[in-house]
């Protein structure tokens, strides 16, 4: 038997996305988004509320890193999601996160955060708050590599738990992709 809940904001993984802009300043600021995923081919979507100062310098800016959390940063990418750059703009430095300008766009990539997808703005809907960001690069550190290829292991990215207000960590291999369901096509 199901029991019905509702509609709800739930859906797994749902992954826990780190961005990251450049204030008026220059300085670099980051906030802890849920709400997104990969849309198109070079795509990336996020239900990003007009207030958040990330919001506003990206549509100042134009240009935008995503990382996604990962386990052993799991406590400074909740601390940028729970403070404000509004109240705090220097919460990347209070929390040891260092940057570095991306060669692709004029975005900081967090260099404590091992895969970023660097992003150039698309285009943000002021009515239902839905940015949407061409995906100009993807780079990783050398250290989450595995015969030259992102190992999701050694990432150890996290997905947010709405239901339970929890983070896991994904990583666990399980079958093969395009590969696996050809056993029961006859």
């Amino acid at each position: 038997m199901r029991k019905n809940f509702g509609a709800k904001t739930w859906l797994y993984p749902e992954p826990v996305l780190i961005l990251a802009t450049y204030n008026e300043d220059g300085s670099a600021n980051a906030m802890n988004a849920a709400w997104g995923g990969i849309s198109n081919t070079n795509e990336i979507s996020i239900c990003l509320d007009r207030n958040h100062k990330t919001t506003k310098n990206i549509l100042r800016g134009v240009d935008f890193t995503v990382s996604p959390g990962t386990k052993d940063k799991l406590i400074e990418c909740d601390y940028v999601g729970i403070v404000s750059a509004n109240n705090t703009p220097d919460k990347l430095s209070k929390i040891g996160f260092t940057t570095t300008k991306s060669e692709f766009v004029n975005a900081p990539i967090i260099n404590e955060l091992p895969m970023t997808l660097e992003c150039r703005l698309i285009s943000y809907d002021e009515k239902t708050e839905i940015l949407k960001g061409e995906i100009v690069n993807v780079s990783a550190d050398e250290k989450v590599l595995t015969n030259g290829k992102i190992d999701v292991s050694k990432l150890a990215p996290i997905t947010f738990d709405a239901v339970n207000n929890a983070y896991h960590v994904v990583g666990e291999k399980v079958g093969n992709a395009f590969r696996d369901g050809l056993s029961l096509k006859k």
